[in-house]
Parts: C-alpha cells; structure tokens; sequence
C-alpha cells in the first residue's frame, strides 16, 4: 500500500467512525461508547483542555501573536472553538469529510473558526509561516506509519510562523501488547468480507484506530533538522494504556 493510498483509507474508515459515534472516536472513553457522549459534556473537554494549553503558554514566558492557529485533526471542532477564544481566527482541518460537516453544523455560531477538509498527505493548501500556534493531540497516533507523523511534522514546522509556536502530542514508546494490535487486524479482516463498521463497532467492539508512535529521541533530532527549537517536553497519558506519550513544545527560528 502506498503512502498516498494509506492516506485515503485513513479517510474511509474515519468517515465511517465519524457516522456511526463521531465523539467516542475523537475521545474513546469506554464509558462513553455507542453514543453516550452527551454534546455540552463532551465539548467542556475542549474547554479544559485549551485552559491547560494556555497555561503552559504561559508558564513558557512566550510572547506569541494571536492571530492565526491550526487545531490539526479538528474531528467536530472541539478544540477549535475553545482556541479561537484566544486567536483571532483558528482553521480546523481534518481527513474526514463527515467530521467537517458536524463541525461546522456544531460550530456555526463560532465566527472566529473555521473547517477545511484536509486528504492529503502534507498541508500544501496552506503556505509557509500561516500560523502563529499550531495544536494537535491524539491524532499523530492514528495516522498510517511514523514516516507520516514525521511527514506532518515537517509540515508544521513550514507553515509555523517565526516565533510561533507547535504544541503536538505523540506516543514515543507502546506495549508489545498494544503494537501488535490484533483487533484492528480482526477488524480489518471483517470489513474486507463486508460486515458493516456499524456492526463491527456496536456488536464486536471492533475499530479501524490504528496507534503509532515515534521515540523521543528521534522526534527531537528530526525537529532539530529542521532547526526548529525544542522548547519543552512534558510527559503524559493521553495515548491510554501501555503507551507512553510526550507532548512537544517547539517554535520555529526568528
């Protein structure tokens, strides 16, 4: 399979997740599944989570413009509503067509936001030095292999502006367990004899969510060949179980 085609059953199986429980796929709490997620609840997510973010801004003693952010993997705009509170604009992209819909169905009284549908493997449609913060969690993690992460990664860093500033979580160590991933193999298998993702999900508890990772050591080489600057890393849970995560804190040169 190439890199492109990865791209586009990513986009398959994320509409279909998206259509069957479009929030227990952004935020795959057990408790919440087969639509128990209620909206305002699972909104208020966002709201604590931008808090944090700005309060680790803060704690840099960063002095970042506020004009434009990414909120990159935006799902229903959960996120991008809460960082458009502190931006003048923030552009959700996501490679689900039906997570845009929701978004901007959710999201319509936001003037600060916006959603793009984004199926590429790069961000192309966006120039270099657009954006002042750029904020994605729990999405690396899904994407295809890590030479994708590491693709999206170089992405950020061209479209940072000088002095801006990149906030990513990504997995650096999973499991045994966890990266043999034989419900996603299984799940797989179903789908390509025709069960429904419906079925698979509701009756075998059964996804297409992929988990990938990159080591820190090398995330913080492959950023410092881009001459991007590794301002902080913070450990954290947000991959779940058996994984462990760090969330990045980089800007690009002035």
């Amino acid at each position: 399979m190439t890199h492109r085609s990865s791209v586009f059953w990513n986009k398959e199986h994320w509409d279909e997740l998206a259509r069957v429980d479009s929030y227990w796929a952004i935020l795959s709490d057990p408790r919440k599944k087969s639509g128990k997620w209620d909206l305002p609840e699972f909104l208020a997510t966002g709201d604590a989570e931008i808090a944090w973010l700005m309060r680790n801004i803060a704690e840099l003693d960063y002095s970042l413009a506020r004009n434009r952010a990414l909120d990159f993997g935006c799902g229903v705009g959960r996120l991008t509503r809460q960082i458009a509170k502190h931006f003048d604009q923030c552009i959700g992209v996501d490679i689900s067509e039906e997570m845009i819909r929701q978004a901007r169905e959710i999201n319509s009284d936001q003037p600060h936001c916006e959603f793009i549908l984004n199926v590429s493997a790069g961000l192309e449609q966006f120039p270099a030095k657009t954006f002042d913060l750029i904020y994605t969690s729990i999405v690396l993690q899904h994407v295809p292999n890590e030479a994708a992460i590491l693709n999206y990664v170089a992405e950020f860093v061209r479209i940072l502006r000088p002095g801006g500033l990149l906030v990513m979580q990504v997995p650096s160590v999973i499991s045994l367990r966890r990266r043999l991933q034989l419900r996603r193999r299984l799940h797989g298998l179903l789908r390509s004899i025709g069960v429904r993702e419906s079925l698979l999900y509701r009756y075998f508890n059964l996804t297409p969510m992929r988990m990938i990772c990159v080591p820190e050591g090398k995330m913080i080489a492959f950023l410092n060949g881009l001459h991007a600057a590794v301002l902080k890393v913070e450990g954290d849970s947000r991959a779940g179980p058996g994984i462990e995560s760090r969330t990045y804190f980089v800007t690009a040169p002035i």
